[in-house]
């Protein structure tokens, strides 16, 4: 059992991965510039930024298709650089874009990835996967006939075949409709029941707030790293939500003549203030000299958008 610290908060967890000091560059582009963290065994862990954040990078790193410039990590024990066939066989991984075999059925696609783990005697497993992803119905179509969440679907049944205990997840629900998406994420919850850890990257911050702890990646970077209701309690300063129109002249004029950090959700602005009675006294002097209604007004918990796009002010 190991102590683990990241972001100066303490928890007495096991590491199930180590990464120390991981580094990789492109040319004159440092694509993750030295990070250094741990994952829990069992637990659900985003890496969460934007694209060229680093995120696709450090998990290519981490399932041995890339070789770091520098730094090392070590999963379930086994050094990442010298024993990379036996954390292989202990790994399953998502990719972006998954290679599905359209000419093949789902039974088949689940086949195919069984032999290429070894894996004998399947049937059962994958009736049990088809279950599991609510794809028995669908075992006998083409892969290509597939809708993107049922493709999504059948890509994590294959990645799943050989029990992996650790599955990477690279951006697993882009250009997912929302209810596959939600399917996918019951899903996930399900495996964690299972006891498999999750490490997962995403662009969507509210996909972030259902991980046990995350970490905020810019420019191959670690900005801040915990669970989300301690990265959201880190952020030291108030959010003042105000519903005024119109509401993309109020963004600009208040961008231009103030510091704050202001973002536009459609009809609403979320500005980050220090104190609450000076700032929206600014705020108020500006909407008149705009002639911009407020319509409402509340102070409410900053998200993690809030707090991200603070800490990429700094």
């Amino acid at each position: 059992m190991l102590k683990l610290n990241c972001n100066d908060a303490e928890i007495t967890m096991e590491a199930i991965i180590r990464i120390e000091d991981l580094k990789k560059n492109y040319g004159f582009v440092s694509a993750v510039n030295g990070v250094s963290y741990d994952v829990n065994r069992g637990e659900m862990f985003g890496l969460v930024g934007p694209d060229g954040a680093g995120k696709t990078t450090t998990i290519r790193m981490l399932v041995g298709l890339l070789v770091p410039d520098s730094g090392n990590a070590k999963l379930l024990g086994y050094d990442l650089q010298k024993q990379k066939k036996l954390i292989k066989d202990e790994i399953g991984y998502l990719s972006q874009k998954f290679s599905l075999y359209g000419d093949l059925t789902v039974d088949e696609n689940i086949e195919f990835f069984a032999d290429i783990h070894g894996v004998k005697h399947f049937e059962e497993r994958r009736n049990e996967l088809l279950e599991f992803t609510r794809l028995t119905p669908f075992r006998d179509r083409h892969a290509d006939k597939l809708s993107g969440g049922m493709k999504q679907k059948l890509a994590l049944a294959c990645t799943l075949i050989h029990k992996p205990k650790i599955i990477f997840l690279d951006e697993p629900t882009t250009g997912v409709d929302p209810v596959s998406r939600r399917d996918f994420w019951k899903i996930l919850s399900n495996l964690l029941k299972e006891g498999i850890t999750i490490f997962m990257s995403t662009p969507y911050l509210d996909e972030a707030e259902r991980c046990n702890r995350v970490a905020l990646m810019d420019k191959g970077k670690i900005i801040s790293c915990d669970t989300p209701k301690n990265v959201k309690s880190s952020m030291k300063m108030l959010i003042l939500e105000i519903v005024c129109t119109p509401v993309r002249t109020a963004y600009t004029a208040i961008k231009s003549a103030t510091n704050f950090e202001v973002q536009m959700y459609g009809d609403r602005l979320n500005i980050a203030v220090s104190e609450y009675e000076n700032d929206y006294a600014i705020i108020k002097e500006i909407f008149t000299g705009n002639s911009i209604l407020e319509i409402d007004k509340r102070i409410i918990t900053p998200s993690l958008e809030n707090v991200f796009i603070h800490y990429m002010s700094k």
